[in-house]
């Protein structure tokens, strides 16, 4: 289920020559632990053997692309490249840097199967809200949310194989903080994930519709971690949920909004705006009103390492925020509210910013950049709780601005907030 995949194997069929799978392990990315890396790894466990199975050697090249990609290419006589899209300035510039360094007549080809509707393809500029994002959005839908035709079996065997994979080199390659665990809950790769979509079919899309803001029901799709490695596409997720919209519309228009439309607006803001996490990267009201505010007597203040332990006065956020250390996954509707405290209990809107995703890509499995179960892909979701990207001026107040404010008490009209806060009450 992977369009660049699938771009790769035909220009190879019809060239017939052999094709190639690389991946490049990087030592480090980002905020990135070991409970992403680990994640991914065991996904990629899975990828070398389905390769294997097609014909399609497998590499795993350590290093940066930039360092062990050209080389490949030239020792190994490849006649063409193709890879996959991310609108990150640390990808972007990896495929620059490969670009560069490529023979002048290996043609490099960048296919977006990260978006349903390519990311260029949707809009040339950066969109200002889901409103005005939504439309372009469904009408390219019918063009390009179709069946995955199938990766076939290669038929042009190569003479060079792949080296055997050493997974243990692998790990101990890594330059990562390994004191953040892997999670239990999840288990990394196609099969499992496409178990938990199955699993979201069955028992929760019903109660999508209805309850997916409530932290205490079971309507999430949990799908996340495995959109955010690759491992699962949320076009299949689409295809798959889409096919009960006679049963539950309520649920299905909700998830197509929140896995199409608010996922592809966050990846549409980080293509366009190179700034994209930081306070220069979000509207001109939005920095005015915070910079008004700047100022303003905050109610309580709190340094990262007090936020991390989940130490604050309010057994909620530090509920959000111990699930989201344990689990490696917090709630959708509560990573808002996590975020905007931020904002309240923090000097200044750029400390919150800081904080903010530095604590998402440290803890999230969908963190590093990645995107969320429902509308906060971060770091668009930080700016969209923090600074208003995507969202309009709300009645004026202090530390807040014009930026959309949220409270306990308003979480307590929402949900259970005590049942909640039970379930992740720090262990004594």
């Amino acid at each position: 289920d992977n369009w660049a995949f699938l771009y790769a194997q035909r220009l190879a069929l019809k060239q017939e020559l052999p094709l190639h799978v690389c991946f490049c392990l990087v030592p480090k990315f980002l905020d990135a632990t070991i409970r992403h890396y680990g994640f991914m790894l065991k996904g990629l466990r899975e990828v070398a053997e389905e390769c294997t199975e097609l014909n399609i050697p497998f590499h795993l090249l350590l290093g940066y692309a930039k360092d062990v990609l050209p080389t490949f290419v030239v020792e190994h006589g490849v006649g063409g490249l193709v890879t996959d899209f991310c609108p990150l300035r640390l990808p972007q510039q990896w495929v620059e840097d490969v670009r560069e360094r490529l023979p002048e007549d290996v043609p490099f080809v960048q296919v977006d199967a990260h978006n349903i509707v390519p990311c260029w393809v949707t809009s040339p500029k950066q969109e200002y809200s889901a409103r005005t994002i939504r439309g372009k959005i469904h009408t390219q839908l019918p063009e390009f949310l179709t069946e995955f035709p199938p990766v076939i079996c290669h038929p042009y065997p190569s003479s060079c194989q792949a080296e055997p994979i050493t997974w243990e080199a692998c790990y101990s390659s890594l330059q990562v903080d390994r004191t953040v665990k892997e999670v239990e809950w999840a288990t990394p790769g196609t099969a499992a994930g496409l178990a938990v979509l199955q699993s979201f079919i069955v028992e929760r899309l019903k109660s999508f519709g209805s309850h997916r803001n409530d932290p205490n029901k079971a309507a999430l799709s949990n799908l996340s971690p495995w959109f955010h490695f690759g491992q699962v596409s949320t076009q299949r997720a689409i295809l798959e949920v889409q096919k009960h919209r006679g049963k539950y519309k309520e649920s299905v228009d909700a998830f197509v909004e929140e896995a199409v439309v608010r996922r592809e607006l966050a990846e549409n803001f980080c293509y366009y705006n190179e700034k994209y996490d930081s306070m220069q990267g979000v509207y001109n009201w939005a920095q005015t009103t915070l910079k008004l505010h700047a100022k303003d007597k905050r109610p309580f203040l709190y340094k990262l390492q007090e936020l991390e332990q989940g130490t604050t006065h309010d057994p909620l956020w530090n509920a959000a925020q111990l699930q989201m250390v344990q689990e490696g996954k917090m709630h959708g509707f509560l990573r808002m509210y996590w975020a905007k405290k931020i904002l309240e209990w923090t000097h200044s809107p750029e400390e919150a910013l800081q904080f903010a995703i530095y604590l998402n890509d440290r803890y999230e499995l969908d963190g590093t950049r990645g995107s969320a179960d429902t509308l906060s892909p971060c770091p668009a979701g930080c700016l969209w709780s923090i600074c208003g990207i995507h969202d309009q001026g709300w009645a004026e107040r202090a530390i807040f601005g014009k930026i959309r404010y949220m409270n306990y008490t308003g979480c307590k009209r929402k949900f259970d907030v005590g049942q909640f806060e039970r379930r992740y009450a720090p262990r004594m």
